[in-house]
């Protein structure tokens, strides 16, 4: 759980990087920034700051923020009911972001054990002005490089609840104490 103080000032911080990006908000989405600590407690490290602009049966419009070295954890966006999965653009608009996707190339970049499993990733980095695709059910991460990060996020539909991450204690939706 995030105490309200590490909340008030992460929004801050949030709406400063932002300005960085030259993202202009309304006072309504600045209230309606979400500070995500995936229930880890470990904010600096672990989590993410978003603002989402739209979300119908259709598409979702976000904007993400990671502070530096900041990451957001190995999860995936799978298929229910008749719905395929979310499939979603990362767009940079500022800073460097390090993009972690499961796949076969030929030079993997990271393993990563779970339980004794690998996933094997591939990293794509990301500077302003450059984008990436992801398939629905493609399992991925992502961190911040030095100075942060503030990147534009186009999809299908989006359903945080369906979710699943690999890390059994990251709880998706934010507790402010």
């Amino acid at each position: 759980m995030i105490s309200k103080s590490e909340y008030e000032k992460a929004v801050e911080r949030t709406i400063s990087f932002f300005g960085k990006a030259q993202i202009v908000l309304t006072e309504e989405e600045k209230d309606a920034i979400e500070v995500a600590d995936f229930g880890l407690n470990d904010l600096s490290h672990t989590g993410l700051e978003l603002v989402t602009y739209l979300n119908t049966e259709r598409v979702c419009a976000k904007e993400l923020v990671l502070f530096p070295g900041q990451t957001c954890p190995e999860h995936r966006h799978p298929a229910f009911g008749s719905y395929i999965g979310k499939e979603e653009t990362f767009r940079c608009r500022w800073g460097r972001v390090l993009l972690y996707v499961e796949g076969e190339r030929t030079n993997p970049i990271k393993a990563k054990a779970v339980d004794g499993l690998y996933t094997v990733f591939h990293e794509i980095e990301l500077l302003p002005g450059e984008q990436y695709t992801l398939k629905p059910n493609t399992k991925h991460w992502f961190q911040a490089g030095d100075e942060g990060a503030v990147v534009s996020e186009f999809s299908t539909p989006s359903f945080d609840e369906e979710d699943i991450f690999t890390d059994p204690r990251i709880v998706r939706t934010p507790k402010i104490g």
